[in-house]
Order: structure tokens, then C-alpha cells, then sequence
């Protein structure tokens, strides 16, 4: 049995622009505020990616014009 190592997604908020592709790819993780940034729906500041998620999560990573996310491990949590 492999144990899985947390991830999380981390949104640089110094090179956003709230163009929002990755809430559309991401609409159960992440929602939009008025300007178009995206907000966590779990309001945390890196919010948990779910295993199901993580495919989507990378094409967000990947896609993000403003190469402003990060996935992050988080051992131990």
C-alpha cells in the first residue's frame, strides 16, 4: 500500500492577473472574487488539492498565462 504525500496548490499572488482559467479548470477547488482573482472555496491560502483533482490541478499549473501556481507537497499533514 504506497501512502500519498498531500499537495497543495499555491497561487503567487505577486504575478496573478485574476484571468481565470484556473478556476474554470478548477471550479470545485477554487471560486472567483469581483476582480476575477481566485479565491480557495476552503478559504485556506493554499488549499488542499483532492486525488481526483490533481490531473486538473497540473493543466491549471501548466496553462496558467501568468505562470502564477505551484504544486507543493506537504509531508506530514
Amino acid at each position: 500500500m504506497s501512502t500519498r504525500t498531500p499537495k497543495v496548490l499555491h497561487i503567487d499572488w505577486t504575478t496573478c492577473e485574476g484571468r481565470g482559467l484556473c478556476t474554470e479548470l478548477l471550479p470545485t477547488l477554487l471560486t472567483r472574487d469581483e476582480w476575477g482573482y481566485p479565491l480557495p472555496h476552503d478559504r485556506r491560502r493554499e488549499p488542499h488539492i483532492p486525488t481526483e483533482l490533481e490531473t486538473n490541478a497540473q493543466r491549471a499549473v501548466k496553462l496558467c498565462p501568468k505562470a502564477s501556481l505551484r504544486i507543493i507537497s506537504r509531508p506530514g499533514r
